[in-house]
């Protein structure tokens, strides 16, 4: 089984999405060796579902948007993940302080595996362009599911 977990600031727009995203992906591509969830890097959302205008851009782009409550990820998780894939900047400085750096090279910005390294994933919370943002996450999932094979690990 791969594992793949995304992280935003509050895990109720970008990663829930990108969770959604690619969940439909692998569903679509029949890719069953796929173990798909999201986290926050901060407290302030959970418990909350998918944010509203983000949901709707979810639904309005064919994305069947799953029962959602934001957590936050623990250092405990990163011997459990294969792959943690952030949306920005400040997402990777938490990640590499909650899980104490990273040694095995787990962490990623999603856009690097759409061949665009070190652009970061707009936070719709302050562009308000959820459409926008859904494409940029749409872009790097195809990335990241091209670049994982079956049976990688």
């Amino acid at each position: 089984m791969i594992k793949i977990l995304f992280i935003c600031h509050g895990n109720i727009c970008r990663s829930a999405a990108a969770e959604m995203v690619m969940k439909q992906m692998a569903r679509e591509q029949h890719r069953n060796d796929l173990k798909i969830a999201s986290a926050a890097a901060t407290r302030e959302e959970i418990g909350n579902d998918v944010y509203p205008p983000m949901k709707r851009a979810l639904a309005a782009a064919g994305y069947e948007c799953e029962y959602h409550a934001a957590r936050q990820t623990t250092r405990a998780e990163y011997g459990e993940w294969d792959y943690i894939i952030g949306m920005d900047d400040e997402n990777m400085w938490d990640m590499k302080r909650i899980y104490g750096g990273d040694p095995e090279g787990k962490l990623s910005m999603l856009l690097a595996w759409a061949g665009q390294p070190g652009r970061e994933i707009d936070d719709p919370w302050y562009t308000r362009d959820f459409s926008g943002v859904l494409k940029q996450i749409e872009e790097g999932c195809r990335g990241l599911m091209q670049s994982i094979k079956p049976n990688e690990q």
